[in-house]
């Protein structure tokens, strides 16, 4: 039996889960820079008309701003699985980490989620 397995085996399913968010982030942060595929799809009438939406930069910017997130998340999420399963494994005592990243991570995602509905209001209203 590996010595502290169920320490070892929370620490993995704490590593898998941010990578499948980071997965997540990063694939709305290409959905955001694709934006305007679906502000064409949500504006029927400019495509009756044929008309050209022009597309915003803020989305693009959100988008990869994303992209980078979600990859800056899995690197973090491997230094903080690799730090762990050492100190699992020391029989020092550590103390915990805190959560002031998390909790800036959680504000960043909110402020560009209020970006991104605030921009797609405008570009809404701004067409109708």
């Amino acid at each position: 039996m590996i010595k502290n397995f169920s320490d070892h085996s929370a620490n993995e399913r704490t590593f898998l889960a941010w990578v499948r968010t980071s997965i997540g982030v990063i694939a709305f942060g290409f959905l955001v820079e694709r934006f305007d595929l679906f502000i064409a799809f949500a504006a029927p009438e400019a495509l009756k008309n044929k008309m050209s939406i022009s597309r915003g930069e803020f989305g693009h910017y959100a988008g990869l701003v994303l992209i980078v997130l979600g990859m800056a998340m899995i690197l973090i999420a491997a230094m903080r699985f690799a730090r762990n399963a050492r100190e699992i494994d020391d029989e020092k005592t550590y103390p915990g980490t805190g959560s002031r990243v998390d909790f800036a991570l959680a504000i960043l995602l909110i402020l560009m989620a209020s970006g991104l509905l605030f921009y797609l209001g405008h570009t809404l209203t701004a067409k109708a």
